[in-house]
């Protein structure tokens, strides 16, 4: 089985002496954006130590530090500052359940919140809120004002989007991106005709972009996220040419992905990182069906639900290795033009009203710079202004 077989090596160590410093220096860029987490020993603590020892790996292979490199005393970081997160969602770890109350543990301690008749459970598909059990992984959108009273709650929910690199009978080996390690993904035999109708050429050099529930190592797929493109991914047809200015405001999908740690967990990954800081995640070369201009990470973002009016100002932290190779459409409220414009984390996505088992939601952003006098990023109210003034910078060549 791929499952049990397959490759699962990261893949920065064979990157090269130059990948691996830009790499590190990207890396030290997000930790200054996005600072750790409290306590000596927590999540903050594991990124620092990641993105210290990827500068180790450069100064051993170059022989010098990565230029641009922040030191401790100038990050402005420590162990009192902590991400914002997400005002009206829980994540964590269900300790104790009952038919109308559940404990979990997430990043402050121990919470209860209660069950009402109408909360919905997805884990695998719509479930009873008995079908909650300790240990899973949860994510739960509350009621609108009321801090302890869930709405919807999602259990053991994983994706898994990009290129199939290993396929046997019963799984398959996806490249998610350069960086991160290939994902392990079983298809159960009930889901498999599901799969196939929008997923039909499971082989090799294909795409594919599953919802299901996630294992130990591996992702149990079960529904299908989007279609399947009809050509092999590095068949994909080139690029029409474009002229003039990109739009200060681009619509298109904005999709979810689970986040790989605190740098990532409060920001929102971009498809077009500027050609200084590449993306070295991205598993193939693509120049993208929206036109959008190029972004750093540490950029704002504005990310705004078509579906439901909410939007916030987000900072870009990485790159959306995958959402360039797709050029497909979101259809959750109308159709949304060809394109992925963001990439948000599972609790920023379930924030501004979307549903994880759905996979995405028609979008706008908006690109460029918040003027000093804007308000700090966070919320804000539907049919408000666009914060701050907008510059977009210079486009790539895409998809008209």
């Amino acid at each position: 089985m791929v499952v049990q077989h397959g490759d699962l090596a990261c893949c920065v160590r064979c990157a090269g002496p130059a990948s691996a410093e830009r790499l590190a220096r990207r890396q030290l860029l997000k930790a200054a954006v996005h600072p750790p987490a409290p306590g000596p020993l927590g999540p903050g603590a594991t990124a620092g130590m990641a993105a210290a020892g990827a500068v180790e790996t450069a100064v051993a292979r170059t022989g010098a530090a990565p230029s641009g490199t922040v030191s401790p005393e100038r990050d402005g970081g420590g162990p009192g500052r902590s991400p914002a997160g997400f005002p009206g969602v829980l994540t964590g770890t269900v300790v104790d359940t009952s038919p109308q109350v559940i404990t979990i543990y997430g990043p402050d301690g121990e919470r209860r919140i209660a069950l009402p008749p109408g909360a919905v459970v997805w884990k695998g598909g719509t479930a009873d809120p008995t079908a909650l059990e300790s240990g899973d992984s949860v994510v739960v959108r509350m009621h609108p004002g009321q801090r302890s009273v869930a709405d919807r709650i999602w259990a053991n929910v994983g994706r898994v989007t990009g290129l199939i690199v290993e396929r046997d009978r019963e799984s398959m080996l996806v490249d998610v991106g350069r960086t991160t390690r290939r994902q392990a993904v079983l298809i159960p035999p009930h889901a498999m005709g599901r799969l196939q109708v929008r997923f039909p050429r499971l082989e090799p050099g294909y795409l594919v972009d599953f919802i299901g529930l996630r294992g130990r190592g591996f992702l149990e797929a079960l529904v299908p996220a989007t279609s399947q493109p009809a050509y092999r991914a590095s068949e994909a047809p080139a690029p029409a040419a474009v002229r003039g200015h990109a739009a200060v405001r681009i619509a298109g999908s904005a999709v979810w992905h689970e986040a790989t740690g605190p740098v990532d967990a409060d920001g929102v990954r971009y498809p077009a990182l500027d050609p200084e800081t590449a993306c070295l995640e991205q598993p193939l070369a693509a120049a993208g069906c929206p036109r959008l201009p190029y972004l750093s990470v540490g950029s704002l973002l504005e990310v705004r639900n078509e579906c439901t009016g909410s939007a916030r100002v987000l900072p870009v932290s990485g790159c959306a290795a995958t959402a360039q190779i797709f050029c497909d459409r979101c259809v959750t409220c109308g159709t949304s033009p060809r394109g992925r414009v963001a990439d948000l984390p599972m609790a920023g996505f379930v924030a501004m009203g979307g549903d994880l088992e759905r996979g995405c939601f028609n979008a706008t952003v908006s690109l460029g710079s918040r003027s000093p006098a804007s308000p700090p990023p966070g919320s804000i109210s539907p049919g408000s202004p666009s914060p701050g003034s907008l510059s977009p910078g210079p486009a790539p060549t895409g998809r008209a």
